[in-house]
C-alpha cells in the first residue's frame, strides 16, 4: 500500500461525501456507532462552554456532543458533508458549521473541548506541526483535547499511532494525559491542558 506523502486535500473528501451516502459507513455501522458512544463516555460527564470539532463530517458525531456543550463549532472540508450536518443538528441552536481546511484555516476563539475523531492521520509532518502550533494557544487551561484513530492498515499520510505520537510531539508538553487507551480497531487519548 502505498502512503500518501501530502496531506489529503478538501477534492478527496468532496468526492468521497458525493461519491456515496455514507463514506466510511459513520452513520450506518455498529463499530461506528460504539465508537461514538465510547468517546462520550470518555469525556466523563463534563460539560464544556465552547467546543471545536475538527472534521465534523455529517455531523453524527456532533450530534452526540451538542448536549455537553453551550457552543460546539464543527469544520469540515467537504460543503456536502456539511449540509448534511447542518440538517442532522438542527434541533442544537448552540451548534455552527464552517468550511475550514484546518490547520491552515482555523478559528481565533479560545475552546475548552476539542474533538479530533479520524483526522489527524490525513495529514502530512507539517500540518501536523502547524496543527501542534495553533492547538497549544486555543485550548483554555483545564480545557480537554480528545482524539480517536483508527489504527488499522491506511494509505494515509499518517498512521493512527503515528499520528498521535506526532501531534503529541508538537505539543511540546504541557498536557497531562488522561487517557491513552487502545479498543477494538481504533486507539482513543484524552489530554487535558494543564492549569
Amino acid at each position: 500500500m502505498t502512503r500518501h506523502e501530502t496531506s489529503l486535500g478538501p477534492a478527496y473528501f468532496e468526492s468521497m461525501f458525493q461519491g456515496t451516502d455514507d463514506p466510511w459507513d459513520l452513520e450506518s455501522s455498529a463499530y461506528e456507532q460504539a465508537k461514538y458512544a465510547y468517546t462520550i463516555k470518555a469525556l466523563g460527564g463534563r460539560t464544556y462552554s465552547s467546543a471545536f470539532e475538527i472534521g465534523c463530517a455529517k455531523g453524527v458525531l456532533t450530534h452526540r456532543l451538542a448536549p455537553l456543550c453551550d457552543r460546539l463549532l464543527g469544520i469540515d472540508v467537504s460543503a456536502t458533508a456539511l449540509r448534511a450536518a447542518r440538517v442532522r443538528c438542527a434541533e442544537f441552536r448552540q451548534v455552527a458549521f464552517a468550511n475550514m481546511v484546518f490547520p491552515r484555516q482555523a478559528p481565533e476563539d479560545a475552546f475548552d473541548l476539542i474533538v479530533l475523531s479520524e483526522v489527524v492521520y490525513y495529514w502530512d509532518d507539517d500540518d501536523i506541526r502547524r496543527a501542534g502550533a495553533w492547538l497549544r494557544s486555543h485550548l483554555a487551561a483545564g480545557g480537554d483535547m480528545i482524539l480517536v484513530h483508527w489504527t488499522g492498515e491506511t494509505d494515509y499520510p499518517q498512521s493512527g499511532d503515528g499520528a498521535v505520537e506526532m501531534l503529541q510531539a508538537a505539543l511540546r508538553g504541557g498536557m497531562e494525559i488522561v487517557t491513552a487507551e487502545t479498543r477494538p480497531g481504533y486507539r482513543l487519548d484524552l489530554w487535558r491542558r494543564s492549569l
